[in-house]
């Protein structure tokens, strides 16, 4: 039976007992969605990175699909099923008697409101979600599989090469000299930092990825993110480098403009893993996923038969290849340090100028509270005793803030560092940690008044923070010595005080 016969005779409810399923057709599949339950057949066809043309070859992927989002997703996949054709001519989903003339994936379905694209769509993507979904890759990628590789560079050059084959083969639709560009740069970034991936492919950091990880993959399930749609059909294309998985996410939120997002993002799945000395590769990375949905997008303009979908497509097209090339353009980093007692308002200062500070998703934000509970193996949340206040492992802390920031900034990243920074030398290594590597520095002292302060602590909630009235009472008597950065008044709103410390940076010399 042909696959086009099967494909009308479900979609008119045959098969599905007394449902007529809703139809979603793609490039490469079609989903029927019945009831509670949602099927996925794998159309069958054969690309230069997929090949779905015999039944053999769809069973076996339609295993592949589930055995792999199981990892991340194994309350939405439920197995596999046939669809069977029986001896009076009917056409069954599920077992029994008959022969399989296709199988399909059985998934549990969910509300559409639930993706991560639509919410994003509506503004409704939450500063916890985001927390959320950087543990879950986070937590994905330290369990996928670790696929040592030493020429993990060559890999990245495909891609390269796929995205320059496929934009002359849309050459009517994309704009031929900054495909080009795009091209040219990425290449040369490729013979800088090839190297550095090829270690990062021999060290574990090539992994059993997700592979298509941007914001449609991602839905809420029982209040959590879960990733789901991982790639099944192409190792080439799922077995890559940790960051590049990453990379695709963060362009789907720099593409939607929702940069202080990604920053958020980016800066929880670095605290998670301390995946920060080849932070060099990003640029390469981000530019090569635009670089993917370029011709990916202009490919289906082509396709398109209606000419208003044709146009919107190969607008799309044409905004990803000028991303791209923003993505690679150079911001020269920075180190800022934000200092003053609890309860000034430090984190969120510091939250809010990441975002614009150096190359995206913005700058690598490092967080004292964050390493002490990191040091001490406890969640960002959970409430530490005195005993983790000590003399010891405050110097602890402050070792591993500097070192982390010299290691990022030779990385090329932008680092803000939070941090009360109360002992003058503390403030002392920040600027030698900025002269070492040879950036800017911006040293930023908030300040507000007692009761101000007292009037934060009280209301603060879900932070990481652990300071008590108890622990700002010792603050206040302490001597800080003279502040030399520059001093802001905290106690007006946060806008004003992010506005005013944003200033201050742009219009501050540059630390020798």
């Amino acid at each position: 039976m042909r696959q086009d016969e099967i494909i009308r005779r479900l979609s008119s409810g045959e098969g599905f007992g007394d449902t007529r399923p809703e139809r979603i057709d793609t490039h490469v599949s079609t989903i029927f969605l019945a009831g509670d339950d949602a099927y996925k057949l794998k159309r069958a066809v054969a690309t230069s990175y997929l090949d779905y043309s015999t039944l053999e070859q769809r069973l076996r992927f339609c295993r592949a699909e589930v055995e792999i989002n199981r990892r991340t997703a194994p309350g939405i996949y439920l197995g596999v099923v046939p669809v069977r054709h029986t001896a009076d001519d009917q056409l069954v989903v599920g077992d029994g008697p008959g022969t399989p003339v296709e199988w399909l994936v059985h998934m549990r379905r969910f509300s559409e409101d639930t993706l991560f694209d639509r919410m994003a769509a509506k503004g409704a993507l939450t500063a916890p979600m985001l927390l959320d979904l950087a543990d879950a890759i986070a937590a994905f990628h330290a369990a996928a599989e670790r696929l040592a590789d030493g020429d993990a560079g060559r890999r990245i050059g495909a891609v390269i090469d796929e995205n320059a084959l496929e934009m002359r083969k849309q050459a009517a639709l994309v704009d031929r000299a900054m495909a080009e560009e795009l091209d040219r740069r990425c290449r040369a970034i490729l013979k800088v930092q090839a190297g550095r991936i090829d270690r990062r492919g021999a060290d574990g950091f090539l992994r059993h990825c997700h592979g298509d990880l941007h914001l449609r993959n991602i839905c809420l399930v029982e209040g959590k993110p879960t990733l789901f749609d991982a790639i099944e059909f192409s190792d080439a294309i799922s077995h890559i480098d940790v960051l590049y998985d990453l990379a695709f996410l963060l362009m789907d939120l720099e593409h939607r403009r929702l940069r202080p997002e990604a920053n958020a993002l980016f800066n929880r799945y670095l605290h998670r893993t301390v995946d920060i000395d080849d932070l060099a590769v990003l640029p390469l990375y981000l530019a090569l996923r635009a670089g993917i949905r370029t011709h990916v997008s202009a490919m289906a303009a082509a396709a398109a038969s209606d000419s208003a979908a044709r146009e919107r497509l190969r607008r799309d097209a044409m905004d990803y290849l000028r991303l791209g090339l923003r993505l690679l353009d150079s911001a020269p980093p920075a180190l800022v340090a934000v200092g003053g007692l609890s309860g000034v308002g430090k984190s969120s200062v510091a939250r809010r100028l990441a975002p614009g500070i150096g190359a995206a998703p913005g700058a690598v934000v490092l967080s004292s509270d964050l390493i002490r509970k990191r040091l001490l193996g406890a969640a960002p949340l959970t409430r530490l005793g005195a005993d983790a206040y000590t003399a010891e492992t405050d110097d602890a802390v402050y070792d591993a803030l500097m070192d982390l920031a010299a290691r990022a900034l030779g990385a090329g990243r932008a680092v803000i560092l939070d941090a009360t920074f109360q002992d003058p030398v503390r403030r002392q290594q920040a600027e030698a940690i900025g002269r070492a590597a040879g950036v800017r520095f911006h040293g930023i002292w908030l300040e507000a008044s007692p009761r101000r302060l007292y009037e934060r602590l009280d209301a603060r909630a879900g932070d990481p923070s652990d300071a008590t009235a108890a622990v700002l009472a010792r603050q206040l008597e302490n001597d800080v010595g003279e502040i030399a950065w520059r001093r802001i008044d905290a106690g007006h709103p946060a806008e004003t005080v992010n506005r005013t410390v944003a200033e201050a940076i742009s219009q501050q010399p540059a630390r020798a």
